[in-house]
């Protein structure tokens, strides 16, 4: 009698939580864990750091997940998880600490390596290594807001609405943002390349 009360008791909690595309949280994981990493590891630049942030998101998602109402796609729900928690992240003491005593802790050359297409010469792939290398410094460059919009479109490839919607932004001011970086690594890229050898 007891186990049937129970079964039953069971049966009208799960009629009374709707189902959510996050209920099978593993799939979530398999299908959206590198590019969540990702964009850790190239915001904060520290892949130790960019591991617990990676598993905060899907922690916070789950924990979130009935607050999730589908206005938006799974990809950019967890993009604005990350954005905050890099945010959060960043305005800690330890975090400013780290950042004054090493200006990175992946070297750019690292992610600059696996740009290149392998079958390319090992000319081509140098040089790009070596463009690809000054493209991240001047990123690395970029006010925090800057940086987080041109790694949004440009790594994780977001349309710009998405971005809005990730990081909060109006469409206008996400533009804005987006304008200057891009200017800024231009006129970093353009001063490099004139300065004599």
């Amino acid at each position: 009698m007891a186990s049937r009360a129970i079964t039953s008791d069971t049966h009208s909690v799960t009629r009374q939580s709707p189902a959510t595309p996050l209920d099978d949280m593993a799939s979530i994981v398999a299908t959206y864990e590198q590019k969540i990493f990702r964009f850790h590891l190239i915001s904060i630049r520290d892949r130790d750091v960019a591991q617990s942030l990676t598993q905060d998101t899907f922690v916070r998602a789950w924990a979130a997940r009935d607050t999730f109402r589908g206005d938006c796609s799974m990809s950019t729900w967890l993009m604005r998880i990350a954005l905050n928690l890099i945010r959060d992240h960043t305005r800690t003491d330890r975090f400013r600490f780290w950042k004054r005593v090493a200006e990175t802790a992946v070297d750019v050359s690292d992610v600059a390596s696996h740009v290149p297409h392998r079958d390319s010469s090992l000319e081509s792939r140098l040089i790009a290594s070596e463009q690809m290398a000054l493209v991240w410094e001047s990123v690395a460059q970029l006010s925090d807001r800057q940086r987080s919009v041109f790694l949004l479109r440009f790594v994780e490839d977001l349309e710009l609405s998405e971005i809005a919607s990730v990081t909060g932004l109006p469409i206008s001011t996400v533009k804005t943002h987006l304008y200057r970086a891009l200017a800024a690594i231009r006129a970093r890229h353009n001063a490099t390349h004139k300065d004599p050898l």
